[in-house]
């Protein structure tokens, strides 16, 4: 390197770094690409402003928070144990069930659709609900 970065007042450019190092430039640019994608902070440090105003005035530190309980991991659990029984129900079964929680379609909307009555219908979710509630409590 020709000229110091502490004696310019300045940054190294790429070229010097590379030089100094007997690297390819692109290989720098690479390791400062890297370097930039990797920020510390303290645990005990509140969130950035953009943070606490995202999650609300009352924003933790990161530290408050290591060790809860995650509300989240209840659901992924059980969305785990409940796709393999879904895939064990009939067409019609999944049809219905998928019309009355994901259409959001009544019984009697869901009757008028496969040509059966309300009564059927009601009589047909409880009972797949029943058998997918037992096979999300068995072990």
């Amino acid at each position: 390197m020709s000229v110091k970065a502490d004696q310019a007042h300045r940054a190294p450019a790429v070229r010097e770094v590379a030089e100094y190092l007997g690297l390819p430039e692109r290989e720098v640019i690479e390791g400062l690409v890297a370097a930039n994608a990797y920020n510390s902070a303290s645990l005990d440090a509140a969130g950035t402003t953009e943070e606490r105003s995202a999650a609300g005035s009352d924003s933790r530190a990161p530290a408050d928070t290591v060790g809860d309980i995650d509300p989240a991991m209840d659901r992924f659990e059980d969305f785990h144990t409940l796709a393999p029984l879904l895939r064990t129900l009939r067409e019609r079964d999944r049809r219905i069930l998928r019309m009355r929680f994901a259409e959001e379609l009544t019984q009697a909307e869901i009757g008028a659709e496969l040509g059966i009555s309300q009564m059927q219908v009601s009589r047909l979710l409880s009972r797949t609900l029943a058998r997918l509630r037992s096979g999300m409590l068995a072990d």
